[in-house]
Order: structure tokens, then sequence, then C-alpha cells
């Protein structure tokens, strides 16, 4: 007889259920909500509520995996806080969804079970040490060895967006994700349209500023036409983000490192090439040809996948 796991993902803007076996094939059943961030924690925890007992009704499963967006003590079972949504603050999600459910249940963060899940189902699939970057409006990780997910217990791990990159980086502000994340790349295309003496590059860019609100993506097309201010914008974006993970390389001996999240999707020419350069000028000799960085293969899905791959390991 089939068993059957429910994974959870919470997010800042959607809410996505699934069930499955666990083994990263196709879900049994999958809801998706979209969440009103004013009626914060409140708002989501009832439509929860409203979508697993729909869910269990169906399908009776063995344990309940959680993948929360924001820091969590996965040995308490609770949400540290949320950095998009109020009411989070503390809050023992794991023990409010066994109350709920009648069901245990396993709280993880939301880029931990992601990387699960790319390590047992994904682009990291059949290698020992697997490390997932995601890329978008914040930089996480999280770290694989052997199928499991390292630093079980501890408040934080594979933090790589918040390593200080170099000695002038002395404060809290000044991280990977402060120069690398999506909004890190517009910020940096802002101030070099102030200080660039190519008029063609600023003009277009404040064209592109007078049709829409500039993104990554916005950057990532207009350096393809040859926007010095785009370019240059993204290079330092991939400079820091390839220092960054050549540290991780350097330490862990990562065989792949998988990088998903929004600014990924920008693709091969623009972001993997130029990130693989960067990530080769960087990293200790001895390592160099023994790792691979690759696309993250699992889609929108991957933090559920992960969030049921947690479920089912913490069942055994």
């Amino acid at each position: 007889m089939t068993k059957h796991f429910l994974g959870i993902e919470i997010g800042g803007t959607k809410l996505q259920l699934g069930i499955s076996a666990g083994d990263g094939s196709k879900f049994t059943a999958f809801e998706r909500r979209d969440i009103d961030i004013s009626k914060g924690a409140t708002g989501i925890l009832a439509q929860i509520e409203e979508a697993g007992k729909k869910l269990l009704a169906a399908y009776p499963v063995q344990r309940i995996g959680v993948g929360f967006g924001g820091p969590v003590d996965s040995e308490r079972g609770c949400v540290i806080k949320s950095h998009q949504v109020a009411g989070w603050d503390d809050v023992p999600l794991g023990s409010w969804c066994e109350e709920k459910f009648g069901v245990p249940t396993v709280l993880g963060n939301d880029c931990d079970c992601a990387a699960l899940a790319e390590a047992l189902f994904g682009a990291g699939q059949g290698s020992r040490t697997v490390f997932y970057v995601t890329v978008g409006t914040g930089i996480g990780g999280g770290l694989v060895i052997g199928g499991r997910l390292h630093g079980k217990g501890r408040p934080a791990v594979a933090e790589i967006g918040h390593l200080r990159p170099g000695l002038s980086a002395d404060t809290p502000v000044a991280t990977v994700e402060s120069y690398a994340a999506g909004p890190a790349i517009v910020d940096a295309a802002e101030r070099l349209l102030e200080s660039s003496d190519d008029e063609a590059a600023k003009s277009e860019l404040r064209h592109c500023k007078m049709e829409s609100v500039l993104t990554a993506k916005i950057l990532a097309n207009l350096a393809a036409t040859g926007n010095s201010i785009a370019k240059s914008a993204l290079f330092q974006s991939t400079c820091v983000l390839g220092w960054a993970i050549a540290q991780v390389i350097t330490i862990t001996a990562a065989d792949v490192v998988v990088v998903g999240g929004g600014v990924s999707l920008i693709g091969e020419e623009r972001f993997f090439q130029p990130l693989r350069c960067e990530v080769a000028r960087y990293v200790f000799p001895p390592v160099a040809k023994a790792y691979r960085i690759l696309p993250a293969a699992l889609g929108e899905d991957v933090v559920v996948h992960g969030a049921i791959a947690l479920a089912k390991a913490t069942s055994r």
C-alpha cells in the first residue's frame, strides 16, 4: 500500500499544498492559494486549515512536512519570524498542524526543503554533496550531504546570502545578498545611471524606467543588446555571487551547486556562463575540475517536493 505525505509551502505571496509518496513523482493532489499579506499569519493559517482538511479527507497521510519562507526552529517546530508577513513571530506551527489535522508534522526552512528536493529528485540527483542556492528577491542556501540536510537543529545553516564579501564588509547589511540579489542588481543599475558617461545607455535605461518598473530580467534583456550600464550591474552580481559559491565549494567540496530562483531564469548566456567564470576565478585550485554548477530542475513546486521528502525522512 502506497504511503502518502502532505507537503506545505508557506511563502510571502503563495501557499502550496501537495500530496505524494515522497519519491519525487507527480503529486496525487495539489492545492494552491494566493496569500493576502494584509491578513497576516492568521489569514494564512485559515487557508492551510481549509485546504489541508480538504486534502486529508481524500488522502489520509502518514506525516506532514512544512517548508516555511523564513527562519525556523525545526527542533521545537516553531517559526522564528517572517520577513514578508506579520504575525509569525515564535508561532508553534508544528503543534498547530498536529492539533488541526491529527498528523505528526515536521517543520523546515523553504530553502532547505528546496535543497533536499533538488538533491534527491532534481539537478543534484546521484551526487553525494549538493549545495543549493536560490537567487531572487533574496539569496538563500541549503546543503545536502548523503541525501540528508546538513545542520539540523542549528539556528541557521548554509546562509550564503549573508556571507560578507571582503574585509571592508564589516556590517550585517553588507552581504552577498545586498550585492547580488534581484533588487541589488536594480540598485546597482540606478547608481550607474547617475555616474556613467555612456549617454546612449543612460537614455535607453531612462526610457525603460518610464515604461515599467526596472527588474533584473529587464536589465538582462538590455545587457543582451549591449547596454553598458545593464552589463555592469549584472557583472557585479555574478562576480560577488561567484566569489561566494567558490568559498562554499572550497569548504564543502560540493559535487554539484544547483542554482534556482527568479534571477537564475535570466539564462545561460547572461547568468550561468559568467557565474561559472567567476566561481572558477576564486575556487581552490585542487577542486577546480571537481564540481558542476547547474540550473534548478524542479520548478516552482520544488519546496513542496522537499517538504514531503523531509516528512518521509523523519518518519523512518
